[in-house]
């Protein structure tokens, strides 16, 4: 074994596996957020510290083996905040559940639909990560798509703010108000995660 591998030697490390396994972790999340708001299910806090706890464990391998490669197929600063991006993906899905829970909510209309425009630019930003290693175009092609999504949703969200400030029922409006920010926060953990892949592939091509 050469001195340069001995101190840095090959484990077979790969980063983009591994943001393809924590965002599937993720994705799954979202689509369980979603099935909750339309049927709202007894067991789904379970099913969601589940999915967030697998992707955290990923996340921590990721950021395990960047400590332990000195040579990254793309920036190291790149791999890190594209995880951690997605990794306040599932944490805001987590906390929404968490907190419609507690506050012993009833799911509403709006919050099915941003929960279903959610569910696609999470597909969206699958398919872009999925595709970053090999098709840079179609990664690019599929984040813009669930930015398209996040803009659209954003409408449904001043729309849900705007009908809930009309409610009558104070206590009740600033208990949605914290589950529509969380939706919103989702959405803007989405974006950020499309961005940081745009911006890897204009560095990279």
């Amino acid at each position: 074994m050469g001195l340069w591998q001995h101190f840095f030697p090959d484990r077979g490390r790969d980063f983009f596996g591994l943001l393809v396994s924590q965002m599937e972790k993720t994705l799954e999340g979202v689509m369980v957020l979603e099935e909750y708001l339309h049927n709202k299910s007894n067991d789904t806090q379970g099913v969601m510290d589940r999915l967030e706890h697998e992707a955290d464990e990923v996340r921590r391998v990721i950021i395990d083996d960047l400590n332990h490669t000195f040579i990254t197929p793309i920036d190291r600063l790149d791999i890190y905040a594209l995880s951690r991006a997605v990794d306040d993906i599932i944490d805001h899905a987590a906390s929404t559940v968490a907190e419609m829970e507690v506050y012993e909510l009833t799911p509403d209309e709006y919050g099915m639909m941003i929960s279903t425009n959610l569910k696609h630019a999470a597909k969206k930003l699958y398919d872009s990560i999925c595709h970053l290693k090999e098709r840079p175009n179609l990664s690019t092609e599929a984040a813009l798509r669930s930015k398209l999504l996040i803009n659209n949703m954003e409408h449904l969200y001043h729309e849900a703010i705007k009908e809930l400030a009309e409610n009558g029922d104070i206590a009740y409006m600033f208990k949605m108000r914290e589950i529509y920010r969380r939706l919103f926060q989702i959405a803007e953990s989405i974006r950020q995660a499309n961005n940081i892949l745009l911006d890897i592939v204009v560095k990279t091509m």
